[in-house]
């Protein structure tokens, strides 16, 4: 099949990925079992990803439709009584991101996105880095690999009508009542016109290391500091399929956009493997640092294209937790970053860093 355009921009930079992605998911994968024969699978996940319409190849197979961005995260030191990471000494750290739509069709109207989502990755001088993939729902959808992928069944597009099969999703929340604290959330919070005015969360609890090798169960947000503006649903189908990327753009040409970094602290009663629940508002919280973006830039050709925003990769003082969900996300992620590559021409990963066709 002859490739678009712009898959052909993305073949370049596609080589320069760590490996050290595809190591750390295979090795959580296996560590949670979750590879096991006859048990659920990366594939089978990413090829359910694959059927909501549109053309993904090339395409990350989940929030699909993006765009880069690069600033700053300035820790202000507040986090170093968690965590030992560097990421949370005094200091400023070169930030990678993106912001996407939870779509499955790169070519989706931004009006087809309730999720938005932020990604980054921080890097530090010790060589270390940070990833995090975060959501502007205050609960994720489901609280299992599996439940996930039933989700992704029901949300497939039927090649007859164009559109997901409605009955499918009723039947799929009927019998997953862990669901309503999302749906709620969908029905009811306002739709804006800006990733700049959304908080986003990371939904799955990890653990901080500090120095005397104490664990802390916790969840972090960005949390936005530019005042939310809701709109009507039918006013943002009006403003075009692209009306998000504009929106940043403008906005980054008056000046840097700015969200606080900020740590809750779990309860020794709040549950640790379960991101449909969330944790009580009067948490112990703690503000450190805040991330500034100062440019974006198109996917096609931006940074971030070829960054696997895996959050498992996590530097020393940073753990993952007992949430089932986070090993089958890196598996997950690193199965769609194959794909691309061999949709891309450049056949395996491991081809593609080593130069050969």
């Amino acid at each position: 099949m002859p490739q678009s355009p712009g898959l052909k921009q993305m073949v370049g930079a596609l080589a320069a990925i760590g490996v050290t992605v595809g190591g750390s998911a295979a090795a959580f994968a296996y560590t949670a079992g979750w590879l096991n024969p006859g048990r659920l699978t990366p594939e089978r996940i990413v090829d359910a990803l694959g059927h909501r319409g549109g053309d993904p190849a090339g395409h990350r197979r989940n929030h699909s439709k993006g765009v880069c961005f690069t600033g700053t995260l300035d820790a202000n030191g507040a986090g170093t009584r968690l965590s030992t990471a560097r990421v949370f000494a005094p200091g400023s750290y070169p930030v990678i991101g993106r912001f996407a739509i939870a779509v499955g069709n790169p070519a989706a109207p931004d009006s087809a996105g309730r999720v938005r989502s932020m990604a980054i990755r921080v890097t530090t001088s010790d060589g270390q880095e940070w990833r995090s993939g975060m959501n502007n729902s205050p609960v994720f959808v489901v609280s299992t690999p599996q439940a996930f992928y039933e989700a992704t069944l029901a949300a497939a597009v039927d090649p007859a009508t164009g559109k997901p099969d409605p009955q499918a999703n009723a039947r799929f929340v009927a019998t997953h009542p862990e669901t309503a604290a999302f749906n709620q959330w969908a029905k009811t919070a306002p739709w804006t016109t800006s990733f700049a005015d959304q908080s986003y969360n990371s939904l799955n609890a990890f653990r901080l290391i500090d120095a005397g090798g104490n664990s802390h169960a916790v969840r972090w947000s960005m949390q936005a500091t530019t005042p939310m503006q809701p709109a009507a649903q039918a006013q943002l189908a009006q403003l075009g399929p692209d009306f998000l990327s504009a929106d940043l753009e403008q906005r980054l040409q008056a000046g840097p956009l700015r969200w606080r970094l900020v740590v809750t602290l779990a309860a020794p009663s709040d549950p640790t493997d379960d991101a449909t629940k969330a944790w009580p508002a009067d948490r112990e919280q703690v503000d450190v640092g805040t991330l500034v973006i100062r440019a974006a830039q198109d996917e096609a050709d931006g940074p971030c294209r070829d960054i696997n925003f895996d959050p498992t990769i996590l530097p020393t003082g940073i753990e993952i937790s007992d949430d089932k969900l986070l090993p089958a996300r890196s598996s997950a992620y690193a199965n769609s970053f194959d794909r691309r590559t061999v949709e891309l021409g450049l056949g395996s990963r491991a081809a593609a860093l080593e130069g050969r066709p």
